[in-house]
Formats: structure tokens, C-alpha cells, sequence
């Protein structure tokens, strides 16, 4: 995976390995979790705009409840 330059979550803090990554390439964007890096998933940007979409959506409709 040395081609990707990996970003912390900005949620993360610092300090310790409880965190996701990203990483982007002309094709491809890459996440893993610091405390196993060896595990990455593999998406393209509108798979994961639509799961961040879906999170988001489904976290306001559970607290609005």
C-alpha cells in the first residue's frame, strides 16, 4: 500500500491506533484502521458518498426518534 498517502480521521485525536484512514488514488479510494493496517477496503467515490449519505441519514432519523 505504499503508493497511498494515508489521512487520519480528524475525529481521531492523536496518539493512540483507534482511528480510520483514507487514502485516494486516480481511481480508487482505500480506508483502513490503524489498529490492523494490513486490512484495507477498496471503493470508489460515489460507493462511499452514498454510505456516508446513508449513515448520516439513518444517525438523524434514530436520535430524532
Amino acid at each position: 500500500m505504499s503508493q497511498f498517502s494515508w489521512q487520519r480521521s480528524s475525529y481521531s485525536g492523536s496518539g493512540d491506533n483507534n482511528c480510520v484512514e483514507l487514502a485516494a488514488s486516480d481511481t480508487t479510494l482505500a480506508l483502513r484502521e490503524s489498529d490492523d493496517p494490513t486490512v484495507v477496503l477498496h471503493t470508489q467515490r460515489p460507493q462511499l458518498t452514498a454510505l456516508l449519505r446513508h449513515i448520516r441519514t439513518s444517525t438523524a432519523r434514530a436520535v430524532s426518534l
